[in-house]
């Protein structure tokens, strides 16, 4: 079996995993109140669920196929070892320290330094351009996430005390 059908295989799976939790357990929880309601949490999960589930057996089912031939700008999974996958595991450990460092450092410090350390792994190297867009971007999300949408982020470290 071709590498993509495996992946579609492994989606398939934890697609169905998810169908099940979005299907049968998360419904269970609801208040009464909330029973009568045309649209559940679980609404969202439910739907996607499904879709992956349709999109992972139409691949496996060999629906997307071609002619065969790999066109320009399509990954060819024969030769994974032309493409720079050291880069691309190292922005997704980036993303995983990220995600741990948001609340020592605060949602603008770690967000900073996320885009500036994967924008200088991607290729960017004007970084008097790029600091000053990271900071305004961080700065900006913080804002509408915190005094637009009311919702609280912890900005700073938590040794500045805010």
């Amino acid at each position: 079996m071709a590498l993509d059908r495996w992946i579609a295989l492994i989606i398939l799976m934890m697609c169905t995993g998810y169908a099940y939790t979005a299907f049968f357990t998360m419904d269970d929880m609801l208040a009464p109140f909330m029973r009568r309601d045309p649209i559940w949490p679980s609404t969202f999960p439910k739907v996607l669920s499904v879709m992956g589930m349709v999109a992972a057996i139409l691949i496996l089912l060999g629906f997307e196929k071609g002619d065969g031939t790999i066109k320009a700008g399509e990954i060819n999974y024969r030769r994974l070892q032309d493409y720079k996958i050291g880069q691309a595991l190292f922005l997704l450990g980036l993303m995983v320290a990220y995600a741990l460092l948001l609340r020592p450092l605060g949602f603008i410090g770690s967000t900073v330094g996320f885009l500036i350390i994967g924008s200088v792994l991607l290729g960017e190297r004007r970084l008097h351009i790029l600091i000053p867009v990271a900071f305004a971007a961080a700065f900006g999300i913080w804002y509408l996430v915190q005094e637009v949408l009311g919702i609280f982020l912890r900005p700073w470290p938590f040794v500045f005390g805010v």
